[in-house]
């Protein structure tokens, strides 16, 4: 359509909607005077630390900030949030106006999806800058997708204007601000994308995924060593115990009051003791081995690191690298809104719903994953070297309309043994919980297919949903079964409602178990669940479970 249909005078109720005054409206926001950009953050070169001693989450005591930040309602805040950004942000100004402004209903399409393309454009142009210390209303328009206050409604911005910014939590739950800030700092790996072989790569790339896979060597090391210590204090205490049984000894009168000889029980003691001694002294072996193979482990990673520096490839991240992380992001909500869904990317008020517990916050997301954990206490844990671990996957809030969480990687290529995943969750779906567990079904199914690698088809959790699959002669995609199974899982057949093929309900109590509570629960729910049971007593007596 020609530019000549809109004659850049913007209808005074669309200039009302704007936030912007009739004789105001050749000037503001004046694009003619740009911002110079602030100076630019120096880069941290710490990589962000995985606590591998966490076995939940944090309960969540707060949910929001008493007192709203009163830049939501600022009548400069998207002049602000424009202002500095060129020819992007003069392209989202004009299709604005003219979005709002045209009645034609083809037209008003037509202006949308120009409108969708330039504001990513203009997204992308400000997530350019994301390691400067960038004005508020440019960091709450990359995080909240917020970028006119007056389309959207009073109670909407009151309650955006009360999410809490800071992660108190210590969890890996990251606003689209703060995760690509952290890629663009180097404390975060770039998400996968479609790239070379290493071998085409240049030498600082290969020695960077060397590193990183010393890196996830080294991390195994240490989780094996306070597994191992945990051991030996445990049985340190019961020594204690067992050795002071050993000191009380009874009167006995009729002897001239001596004491007694040991009793049967202290008999028994001093034998546990025995072979508690030599346990210890296996425990001391093994701690000796583990000690130097984590000082092994300390030498070469600090070898590569020092290597990857002199060839000036450690902590670099350039300006490519950040826009390749923005574009991953915009395709983790383009999938995670689906190709029928609303793909407008800024907030508009007929499009969301102000309910705080609906809203795809830090907090909201971490209480809903901790509610999921306790129904599937095996959703994060990852086995590598006979050692278990609780890796919760680093989880992008996502400022879109999708109704479906995506998994992006079940954990980085080259650490497979402790990296953390990488989550995507829509912020303002229809239904937030239902979005989470969608998530973690897509992280479940994608975690179990590279673990089983070519036999995914024939062994463990995928192989043997695959074959029922395969069996049923179904049609479509076998994953997105899943999910969907999945979350019967979760929301109905964890509370003793009977919704999935009795073979799925098999496969998912024998591979991605209820806790041992539940299943004490359920098992009185019903003749299938008590079947269930009885097979996990015979599977544990077998040693086949």
């Amino acid at each position: 359509m020609s530019d000549q249909s809109f004659s850049g005078d913007i209808d005074p109720e669309v200039a009302e909607l704007m936030g912007i005054d009739e004789e105001d409206t050749e000037e503001a926001p004046d694009f003619a005077d740009l911002f110079g950009e602030p100076k630019a953050e120096k880069p941290s070169s710490s990589v962000e630390d995985l606590d591998l001693n966490k076995q939940s989450f944090p309960k969540i005591e707060k949910f929001f900030k008493d007192e709203p930040n009163p830049i939501f309602s600022s009548t400069d805040y998207y002049k602000q949030a424009l202002s500095g950004e060129g020819e992007p942000a003069k392209r989202v100004h004009s299709l604005l106006a003219k979005f709002l402004n045209v009645q034609d209903p083809k037209e008003r399409s037509l202006y949308r999806n120009k409108l969708i393309s330039a504001y990513w454009n203009l997204a992308a142009s400000i997530a350019a800058k994301i390691h400067t210390k960038l004005p508020e209303p440019k960091r709450y328009m990359l995080r909240f997708g917020y970028l006119l206050p007056t389309a959207v409604s009073k109670e909407q911005r009151d309650m955006l204007a009360r999410v809490i910014d800071e992660n108190h939590t210590g969890e890996p739950i990251h606003y689209v601000d703060e995760w690509l800030y952290k890629v663009a700092m180097g404390r975060i790996g770039q998400s996968a994308q479609d790239e070379v072989k290493i071998a085409q790569k240049d030498r600082g790339d290969r020695i960077m995924v060397q590193a990183e896979k010393a890196r996830g060597n080294r991390d195994v090391q240490i989780g094996q060593l306070k597994s191992k210590l945990s051991e030996l204090e445990a049985l340190e205490s019961q020594l204690q115990s067992k050795a002071s049984s050993l000191s009380s000894h009874q009167t006995m009168e009729e002897y001239y009051g001596l004491k007694s000889p040991y009793t049967p029980e202290q008999r028994s003691a001093l034998s546990e003791i025995n072979q508690m001694v030599k346990r210890l002294f296996t425990i001391d072996k093994e701690l000796s081995s583990l000690f130097r193979q984590l000082e092994e482990a300390d030498q070469l990673l600090e070898k590569l690191e020092n290597k990857a520096d002199d060839l000036g490839a450690s902590q670099q991240v350039d300006a490519k690298t950040i826009e390749q992380e923005f574009n991953s992001v915009r395709q983790m909500a383009k999938m995670s809104v689906g190709r029928q869904g609303n793909h407008i990317p800024f907030l508009m008020k007929q499009y969301f719903r102000a309910l705080d517990f609906e809203l795809g916050t830090r907090e909201n997301v971490i209480k809903q994953l901790s509610d999921i954990e306790r129904i599937d206490p095996g959703v994060f844990l990852r086995s590598f070297k006979q050692q278990t671990n609780r890796i919760v996957p680093h989880i992008i809030l996502v400022p879109c309309y999708g109704d479906r969480g995506i998994c992006w990687e079940p954990f980085e290529k080259y650490n497979r043994a402790t990296s953390r995943g990488r989550v995507a969750i829509p912020m303002y779906p229809k239904n937030l919980r239902s979005a989470i567990i969608m998530a973690i079904a897509d992280l479940r199914w994608q975690v179990a297919k590279e673990k089983a690698q070519h036999y995914w088809m024939e062994e463990g959790l995928t192989g043997n949903y695959y074959m029922w699959f395969e069996s049923q002669k179904l049609r479509g995609d076998v994953k997105e079964y899943f999910i969907q199974d999945y979350v019967l899982w979760i929301t109905k057949e964890s509370e003793g409602t009977q919704k999935l093929d009795r073979e799925v309900r098999g496969i998912f109590w024998r591979y991605m178990p209820f806790p041992q509570e539940l299943k004490d629960t359920l098992r009185n729910r019903g003749f299938v669940y008590n079947d269930l049971y009885k097979k996990d007593k015979n599977r544990a007596m077998s040693d086949g479970y």
